[in-house]
């Protein structure tokens, strides 16, 4: 007898095994859930997308957001937004900070415990984290920093071009 109210054994003594469930025929295979048309050049009369909206998150350019902000602009009207800068205009500084040193060393040397081939010749350092400050010291660490700018941009710099001391 249980306490619940219920007068059953409890432990959900109730469920039909048995029953209807999932058969073969519950899935259709022609599904595809990352179709943006309708089948059979079906038009919804709303525009490309099946959900019958064109902008992003279900709201058209320029009307309010269900949660009050503006509709974001494409992505090619945003400029920069996503896109890698050229070397040659590089507004990041050179220099190694100590949180990508500690990265870097953290993640080479990871890498080398895990028998990653080391690029410098070995003293006898059996520590891969020394191993790693080594192959730092010699700018031999084949990893690329990217640092992301404010506007979204970003900018990629290898280990071996930053300074560090």
């Amino acid at each position: 007898m249980s306490d619940d109210g219920y007068g059953g054994g409890g432990g959900g003594d109730d469920y039909d095994y048995e029953g209807p469930g999932f058969g073969e025929d519950a899935f259709d295979e022609n599904y595809d859930l990352l179709a943006t048309e309708l089948p059979d050049g079906e038009g919804n009369g709303e525009g490309d997308q099946v959900n019958g909206y064109a902008g992003a998150n279900g709201v058209e350019n320029g009307e309010q957001a269900p949660n009050g902000d503006a509709a974001q602009p494409e992505a090619s009207a945003a400029g920069t937004r996503g896109e890698r800068q050229p070397n040659k205009v590089r507004v990041t500084t050179p220099y190694l900070t100590k949180y990508e040193r500690a990265r870097v060393l953290g993640t080479r040397a990871l890498q080398i415990s895990m028998n990653a081939p080391v690029l410098v010749p070995l003293d006898g350092e059996t520590d891969a984290l020394q191993i790693a400050i080594k192959e730092l010291s010699q700018r031999k660490i084949p990893l690329i920093i990217r640092r992301y700018l404010p506007d979204g941009s970003f900018e990629d710099w290898s280990v071996s071009e930053l300074i560090s001391d």
